[in-house]
């Protein structure tokens, strides 16, 4: 996978749950990715989009590893803005990507695949109860959508998975490998 060298910028202090989740992903034959709160990237020079590396840059590693895998990424956002972003990122890979932007929870309600990898990052902001409260609306919504060998990778350890990652442990999942940013989590 030479094309994640690329992200692997000081700045993208992700980085290495990515790496070690593509890893277990190709090990596993994994394909479907899902990810919710697609990355917005950054305004440079008032109109000129750019990566924001604080934000992880996942859309466009999810995009180049479905591109790799003939996977297929879907991601979702609220935000038509950050959808469209996301779309200039990604635009050499868009045949293998399904661009939704409507809420989190109506789009995992309709979903009607299995879901490979599940990346849960929506709702950023300041209130952490809200953001833990959603995020595990939205593992409780997907959890039967995985399957014995599905990935799980909750972003904004600490905040947001507060609730999210108690409810997959209750499920007997288990965290194979964390970061002080993320949970990887599995049956």
């Amino acid at each position: 996978m030479k094309f994640l060298k690329k992200y692997d910028n000081q700045k993208n202090i992700r980085f290495p749950s990515f790496k070690r989740t593509f890893d277990i992903c190709l090990q596993r034959e994994l394909k479907t990715v899902v990810e919710t709160g697609t990355s917005r990237g950054k305004t440079k020079f008032f109109f000129f989009k750019k990566f924001n590396w604080k934000d992880g840059m996942s859309t466009p590693m999810f995009a180049e590893f479905v591109n790799y895998t003939n996977g297929t990424l879907h991601t979702c956002d609220i935000s038509i803005e950050n959808i469209n972003n996301a779309k200039k990122f990604t635009k050499h890979f868009s045949k293998r990507i399904k661009y939704y932007t409507q809420d989190s929870l109506v789009f995992l309600t309709e979903f009607n695949e299995k879901i490979d990898l599940l990346y849960l990052d929506s709702l950023d902001g300041h209130d952490v109860e809200a953001a833990s409260e959603h995020q595990l609306k939205e593992i409780k919504i997907a959890i039967n959508k995985l399957h014995d060998k599905s990935l799980v990778l909750l972003d904004d350890k600490g905040s947001k998975t507060t609730k999210s990652v108690n409810y997959l442990l209750e499920k007997n999942y288990k965290i194979i490998y964390e970061t002080n940013y993320q949970y990887l989590i599995s049956r």
